[in-house]
């Protein structure tokens, strides 16, 4: 996602464009990200996505006689929780309830999605030689500072009115 991120935003910038873009593919994204963990999770032990070995009730055992997290499953709900939280907040926009600067729904399917990808990836057998940290929770923190950035900038920006006969 960031590298992607990445090149949109640098072909953007090389050809002058400055709306966002990313608002229309928060919530496709989103629902193939939720089909591919269906894959992930149906792939097993191969597929080396699942978690280190648990106690809960939320346990699995992928065929290895270890009941493991199965965090295929977590990302799969909170991407579902994620979608419906950028919904409503779509909806309340749409009536007039509250203000969703242009690209909002895209900054917070990210920043969600950053945010819980930096704190599962604690739950996962991988190495995590950076102060505890592995080498995607450092990408996550980087893509949080820049929406942090980015969304501080957007909430403190005035409004538009557009088409409000201002």
């Amino acid at each position: 996602l960031l590298g992607g991120l990445i090149g949109v935003e640098w072909t953007k910038k090389r050809i002058g464009h400055t709306r966002s873009t990313g608002d229309d593919m928060a919530l496709p994204l989103l629902t193939g990200m939720m089909i591919g963990r269906i894959g992930c999770f149906l792939t097993g032990l191969d597929d080396h996505t699942y978690g280190i070995p648990t106690g809960w009730v939320t346990g699995v055992d992928f065929g290895d006689g270890i009941l493991r997290h199965p965090t295929q499953l977590y990302e799969i709900a909170f991407l579902l929780l994620l979608g419906i939280t950028i919904l409503v907040m779509k909806n309340r926009a749409r009536h007039g309830s509250v203000h969703l600067p242009d690209g909002m729904s895209f900054i917070i399917f990210m920043g969600g999605y950053l945010l819980f990808r930096l704190l599962v990836d604690f739950i996962k057998p991988t190495p995590h030689p950076y102060a505890g940290l592995n080498n995607i929770q450092l990408a996550c923190i980087a893509g949080l500072i820049y929406y942090t950035l980015l969304l501080r900038r957007k909430l403190s920006a005035k409004p538009t009115l557009i088409g409000k006969g201002t």
